[in-house]
């Protein structure tokens, strides 16, 4: 198994200061999504970062491979619903865990 890190870009930089609707609707779903992941052990941590330079999602998840990696966040119902979010997926080659 390795670690990987999954960032989560919004459609738009004033994000989720502004949230519409139905993004709200598939945060929510994605809030629930993550948490199932974790309780199955395969999120290791998951949240917003306020960046200065603008705010994202994170999550550390363990996987076979980069291309389950994808998959996990492919599976994101933020995703599923084609409001513009997308993931950026890199390797974590070194991990330091309590």
């Amino acid at each position: 198994m390795a670690y990987f890190h999954l960032k989560l870009v919004a459609p738009r930089p004033s994000f989720p200061f502004d949230t519409t609707a139905a993004e709200g609707t598939a945060m929510g779903e994605h809030q629930i999504y993550w948490e199932e992941l974790a309780e199955r052990k395969i999120a290791i941590a998951v949240g917003p970062v306020f960046d200065p330079k603008g705010p994202f999602g994170m999550a550390i998840v363990e996987a076979e491979n980069e291309a389950e990696a994808e998959a996990l966040g492919a599976a994101d119902p933020v995703i599923m619903a084609d409001l513009g979010f997308r993931y950026e997926t890199a390797p974590i080659p070194s991990l330091i865990l309590r």
